[in-house]
């Protein structure tokens, strides 16, 4: 899968919805902002319980916004690679193929982001 495409699809997605349901889309983004800027965990620990958990519920939207976020911060492959472990000892087989695939989404925005950095 060309993981770019995706992540650029799902935001054109996300946009039209947010134009459709305003009021909805702010409310749902002002808790998105309080639950990972509050609290005890830092913002990478959350964005790795948020790849877990869309790993589990095979969201592909969710693994490639939530990995932009990941790659954007630092974190490295053995980072997420113990999230995908994770992920697949609670969800599975299923699990499994939605690891693999957010492992290849990782390299390809890993790539993506080392490329716009020369």
């Amino acid at each position: 899968m060309d993981w770019t495409t995706k992540r650029d699809a799902t935001k054109d997605q996300l946009r039209r919805l947010n134009k459709a349901i305003p009021d909805a889309s702010r409310a749902f983004s002002g808790l998105g902002k309080a639950v990972k800027e509050g609290g005890e965990l830092d913002f990478k620990t959350k964005e790795l319980i948020a790849m877990g958990m869309a790993i589990t519920l095979r969201c592909e939207a969710c693994i490639v916004l939530h990995m932009e976020a990941l790659v954007r911060i630092g974190a490295t492959r053995e980072e997420v690679g113990d999230v995908l472990a994770m992920a697949i000892q609670m969800g599975g087989g299923p699990a499994m193929m939605y690891a693999a695939a957010a492992m290849e989404c990782y390299d390809q925005l890993t790539e993506e982001k080392a490329q716009a950095a020369q």
